[in-house]
Parts: structure tokens; sequence; C-alpha cells
């Protein structure tokens, strides 16, 4: 079961990333992120997988809690967390920042996607929370 799970939450990786490939390819650099996320966030839609944009995520701390803890940017399938950035470079912060978020959302796996990066490859990070990966 749990293998089953990872094998689908890595086909959802990759499915991601082939969308988001297509529209960097496409698009380049220097939109606003609101643009790449509307975008990415169709295509996966077209494809069959249920999008969650700008959800809010609520965090409770000590007995307080904060209901606009933050905004994901897009959760697809309640499986995989997309932070998305339009910015020059990403900064390691980014990468605490969605490594938090999936802390607290009981995620395995998160990508960090930045658009703004010159090429893809540049652009993308893979953030785990106690995961390995599927191997074959």
């Amino acid at each position: 079961m749990m293998r089953q799970r990872d094998e689908q939450l890595e086909e959802l990786v990759t499915q991601v990333l082939d969308c988001a490939f297509d529209i960097h390819k496409r698009l380049g650099p220097g939109l606003l992120e609101s643009v790449y996320e509307s975008i990415l966030a169709d295509k996966l839609s077209r494809i069959g997988h249920k999008i969650d944009r700008q959800k809010p995520v609520k965090v409770i701390f000590d007995g307080v809690e904060a209901d606009n803890g933050f905004r994901a940017d897009l959760i697809i399938n309640d499986l995989l967390l997309i932070e998305l950035k339009s910015v020059e470079q990403l900064l390691p912060v980014h990468s605490k920042q969605t490594l938090t978020y999936i802390r607290l959302l009981n995620m395995k796996l998160g990508l960090l996607i930045n658009f703004g990066a010159p090429t893809f490859r540049e652009g993308i990070k893979r953030v785990a929370n106690n995961y390995q990966g599927f191997v074959s």
C-alpha cells in the first residue's frame, strides 16, 4: 500500500514537472508568479488532477490557532505541495519555507518551482519531509 502511494506520488511529480517545463519553455521567465500558477493549475486540471489553489492552511501552536498561517500555492490530489516563485534565483529561505509548509500539512514531498530562473533545471527543488522517494 505504501509503495503504491509512493509510486503515485512520483508519477504525479513527473507530470507536474513535465507541465511546468512546457510552461517555462514556451513563456520563459519574467511573468508574475500568479500567471504561472494559473496556467500550471489549468494544465494539471485538464489531465485529471484535483487542484487546490491558494488554500489557507491553519497553524495550531500551543493551543493558539492562526487561521491564516499561510496559503499553499498549489496542492495537487491532496498529495503534493507546489510552492511557486518567479524570482531571479532561489534563496535558502525558500526551501525552508516549503519544508515548513509540507510539515504543517503532514505531506511527504513538496516541489519548489522558480519560473524566474534562466533555465528550468535551475528553478526546481524537491523538498522532502521524511521521504526517501520511490526506488524501482
